[in-house]
């Protein structure tokens, strides 16, 4: 079933629409539209699951071993 696809109509049409009545072209819109996919799809060849990468790279927390400050 391709319920995710009229999902995605919807939503890209509502997205258009809310650009249009912000003042924006239609063409301009589909045109950065078009562009943003392409983009997408770029960084998904270089990189199919990012989330893979996240795990690689723990950031640890800092060491809190300064000695008390005493007077």
């Amino acid at each position: 079933m391709d319920d995710w696809r009229e999902e995605f109509r919807t939503g890209l049409a509502n997205l258009v629409d809310r650009a249009v009545v912000s003042g924006a072209r239609q063409a301009d819109v589909f045109q950065v539209a078009v562009e943003e996919i392409e983009r997408l799809r770029v960084a998904d060849d270089r990189d199919p699951d990012p989330a893979d990468d996240a795990s690689e790279g723990i950031i640890e927390e800092p060491a809190n071993d300064w000695p008390a400050t005493g007077s």
